[in-house]
């Protein structure tokens, strides 16, 4: 069984920062793009950014300059590193990665059960 169990989420005031982690463990033979959605109610999932296993990375337009994607592949973890958050940054926060759990199997999406960040002086 493979689980996605996310961590680093709270309560910061506008301008401060979080760091966010997800760590992926389990059955796991490889781990192909991990990344970081974010949902608020009565919206759809958004992307915030992606990374590859060789470490590309893609941000959505809201992140760019204050988000940083960055993953461990020893560790199976990914981070998002986020700065001068502002109150529209307030979502759930979920880990998605795209794992294969053996070497004669394809690649499936995976998903962390959500982090709350909210920013709010």
């Amino acid at each position: 069984q493979v689980q996605l169990v996310e961590s680093g989420g709270g309560l910061v005031q506008p301008g401060g920062s979080l760091r966010l982690s997800c760590a992926a463990s389990g059955s796991i033979f490889s781990i192909n793009d991990m990344g970081w959605y974010r949902q608020t109610p009565g919206k759809q999932r958004e992307l915030v950014a992606t990374i590859t296993s060789g470490g590309m990375t893609n941000y959505a337009d809201s992140a760019k300059g204050r988000f940083t994607i960055s993953r461990d592949n020893a560790k199976r973890t990914v981070y998002l590193q986020m700065n001068s958050l502002r109150p529209e940054d307030t979502a759930v926060y979920y880990c998605n990665a795209a794992i294969t759990k053996y070497y004669f199997d394809g690649t499936h999406p995976y998903w962390g059960q959500g982090t709350q960040v909210t920013v709010s002086s």
